[in-house]
């Protein structure tokens, strides 16, 4: 496959960052980076099982440019995405001796790059930032966009900051090495840009989403591309989220809060994320904004790609307490993103408690959910 850049222009100048989509990036990984950044000292952050199987690559390629790498690995899940891991990160680049032009890479599913990121946002004021994703979710989500941080125990997310990287190196082959779990929770959040931005992503999808798992190059490559496409065309309009941008919250309010109830431990971010995209259709069919036909459309969709089951015991009372600490609330209203076609969305707030009953009950009603067997 041949390479696909991409680029993120910003508001302010000189700010950009670039993207580059290519099979097998990661071979080159220095030759990229030092196309945007003077090789020095670099600190690479990844996980344990990330790094048992790129770490090695990874140092010998920016080596081969003259980088002089430092490695920090990180035990891999949610419970890392915390004040203390960013503690130990800047530990880690303390004792590398980074200085302000020294980069921090994260090379890693999305724990990493927020952790990561939360570090060079913040290490002597913001140090350069290289994402190079590991997870088809960090691919189209969040490398793209300088949104960086960390969890708190009240809430996903809670400490954080904007924050651009200079470059992000996309490599589908990567997802080859991704547990079935891991890659459909990536799925969901590639549905989620059709759902809401992109008729025909969510029509390619809806024909060939079976073949993703097994085709790793042209076709995953067109899907990843068009994701990236339409969060970049997001993220040029409204960097910080001041309106616009908060479409890309599709299904994160109900999944934030399930993530939060159940302790970050049941639930990969794109399985909960797929949770909070059905009830969210459900809402918007009930409320009359979303025509029926395309209701069935977007939950069959998120139905073949599988639904996770609620952990054993989780209450409706204990997710609607997590969702008081959504940091997108507008006073006592929740700001919700609802589809009204493929392809379309608003914005809906609402401080109505029992809608957003109704809407947690089913899910945990139901238990083990059509699809949770899927075998995408």
């Amino acid at each position: 496959m041949s390479s696909q850049d991409l680029e993120v222009q910003l508001p302010g100048g000189e700010r950009r960052c670039r993207i580059c989509i290519e099979a097998g990036a990661l071979h080159r990984l220095g030759e990229l980076v030092s196309s945007c950044i003077s090789p020095s000292r670099l600190l690479v952050v990844s996980d344990s099982r990330v790094h048992s199987l790129y770490g090695e690559l990874c140092r010998r390629s920016l080596e081969a440019q003259g980088w002089k790498v430092f490695q920090a690995v990180i035990p891999p899940g949610e419970r890392s995405k915390s004040l203390a891991g960013v503690r130990r990160l800047y530990n880690a680049a303390v004792a590398a001796g980074l200085d302000r032009h020294d980069p921090i890479l994260a090379l890693g599913g999305g724990v990493v790059g927020d952790l990561a990121g939360f570090a060079a946002a913040t290490y002597l004021r913001g140090v350069p930032l290289v994402m190079v994703p590991t997870t088809l979710l960090a691919q189209v989500d969040s490398s793209i966009g300088g949104k960086v941080g960390v969890n708190h125990p009240r809430g996903k997310n809670l400490i954080g900051a904007f924050y651009q990287p200079r470059l992000v190196v996309l490599d589908p082959e990567l997802t080859a090495s991704l547990p079935r779990r891991q890659f459909r929770a990536g799925l969901a959040e590639t549905a989620k840009y059709g759902i809401v931005l992109d008729a025909e992503l969510f029509a390619l999808l809806e024909r060939r989403l079976e073949a993703l798992p097994r085709e790793r190059g042209e076709l995953l490559a067109g899907v990843i591309e068009r994701a990236v496409r339409a969060k970049v065309r997001v993220v040029e309009q409204d960097e910080r989220e001041a309106g616009y941008r908060r479409v890309l919250n599709f299904g994160h309010t109900i999944g934030h809060a399930l993530e939060a109830a159940a302790g970050y431990r049941h639930y990969l971010h794109g399985e909960a994320v797929l949770v909070g995209m059905i009830a969210a259709t459900g809402l918007a069919r009930r409320l009359g904004l979303l025509e029926a036909q395309e209701a069935d459309r977007i939950e069959a969709l998120l139905n073949r790609i599988g639904i996770k089951a609620p952990p054993p015991g989780l209450t409706t009372g204990e997710v609607l307490s997590a969702l008081a600490y959504d940091k997108k609330r507008r006073g006592e209203e929740l700001a919700l993103v609802l589809p009204t076609g493929i392809g379309r969305f608003t914005f809906y707030f609402t401080a109505e408690r029992e809608l957003l009953e109704e809407a947690v009950s089913a899910y945990l009603r139901q238990g083990r959910l059509p699809g949770e067997d899927n075998k995408i």
